[in-house]
């Protein structure tokens, strides 16, 4: 608990009070932010007032919660472990994908950065190892993945392990597909609802700190600890290292909490795609890793809302031969341009985002009653 609070704590003063400091460096680079204006209904001269604020802004974050996580195991004396490394990749890999993007836009001053294929690339780049490694180096016999589908937990006959033991070329590829359509998935998603100050970290804050406190509850109800009644093997949860998890989901939480006072409307500094990447490797890594993929839908409810409301406008223009189902997609947009103001869609977005998440954790709750 030490540890948690620790990191958690020290994320967020490192947020908080240094991103002032943060600012003068990136108004040196000239990181300003670059608007798009030629979108289909776009509010193009309310948006135009965005142009030049400062961006990239998830590097802070990022920053912040690495040495948070560090600094905060450390302290509480538990030590980094493998699983908490493997929270640190993906939110680098993706943040490191996003910042390519950002720095072109930058650079070139267009917001047009890398191609939507190229983004995919990279981020296959980064789950390809991740998920490499999530299946070896085994504590006891709990390796950080698992080679199953899961929901609340592994799903048994949602398997790979035989493919993988078996054929290993086609179960390897299988399984390495599948997180990476996790990844692919829930970073997409977040950078598609990265649209309005302070959407996408609030947002993030909730989903992340569902997976915190999902983590410590694994934690406390390990099958280490389950003893031999039947009735807490059968509830317990094995998963490695959930403890040093929820260390450094809290760490990513303070970090985001810090940066979302700058980040606010009216938003001194945007993360940029260089931040919502990171917030979804965040959420995908702690979704495969506290074995709960499906339910991570849920937990990330809004952000699945954003992403599901492009498919549909997109599907809904070629069914019907060019007829619009929102005035602009994702849906965040729709309601600006019925006149919402910005900062009453993102104060209700972040309701709808914690409902998500608290539906979630009460659905993992509701389960582990059920074998009690």
């Amino acid at each position: 608990m030490r540890s948690l609070l620790a990191a958690g704590a020290i994320s967020l003063a490192f947020t908080l009070l240094l991103t002032p400091v943060f600012f003068r460096m990136f108004r040196a680079w000239g990181w300003g932010q670059v608007i798009r204006t030629d979108g289909e209904g776009f509010n193009a001269p309310k948006h135009e007032t965005k142009r030049g604020t400062l961006t990239m802004g998830g590097v802070i974050f990022i920053v912040g919660t690495v040495v948070g996580y560090v600094a905060g195991t450390y302290a509480g004396g538990n030590p980094p472990t493998l699983s908490g490394w493997l929270v640190i990749w993906t939110m680098l890999g993706f943040g490191t994908v996003g910042f390519i993007d950002d720095y072109m836009k930058v650079k070139m001053q267009h917001y047009a950065g890398l191609s939507g294929w190229k983004k995919i690339v990279g981020q296959i780049l980064v789950m390809v190892p991740f998920g490499i490694v999530a299946l070896n180096f085994p504590k006891g016999d709990i390796t950080p993945g698992s080679p199953y589908i899961s929901f609340i937990r592994d799903i048994d006959v949602l398997s790979f392990a035989t493919l993988i033991t078996t054929v290993p070329i086609i179960g390897w590829f299988l399984y390495l597909l599948w997180i990476s359509l996790l990844g692919t998935g829930f970073s997409n998603s977040v950078n598609l609802t990265d649209g309005l100050d302070g959407l996408a970290a609030g947002a993030g804050i909730f989903v992340v700190g569902a997976y915190s406190l999902i983590a410590f509850w694994q934690f406390n109800q390990a099958c280490a600890g389950a003893g031999t009644s039947p009735d807490n093997i059968t509830a317990c949860y094995s998963v490695r290292d959930p403890l040093d998890l929820a260390i450094v989901s809290a760490a990513f939480v303070g970090s985001l909490v810090g940066f979302l006072w700058w980040n606010a409307p009216k938003a001194k500094i945007f993360m940029g795609d260089v931040g919502s990447m990171s917030i979804g490797g965040v959420i995908v890594a702690m979704a495969i890793l506290t074995r709960t993929e499906l339910l991570g839908v849920l937990i990330a409810g809004l952000f699945v809302m954003s992403s599901g409301s492009v498919i549909l406008q997109r599907l809904y223009f070629k069914l019907t031969g060019g007829k619009r189902l929102f005035l602009m997609s994702p849906i965040h947009h729709h309601f600006e341009l019925r006149g919402w103001q910005e900062s009453t869609i993102v104060v209700r977005f972040w309701i709808i985002a914690a409902l998500f998440a608290i539906t979630g954790i009460g659905a993992l709750y509701i389960e582990w009653l059920s074998r009690v």
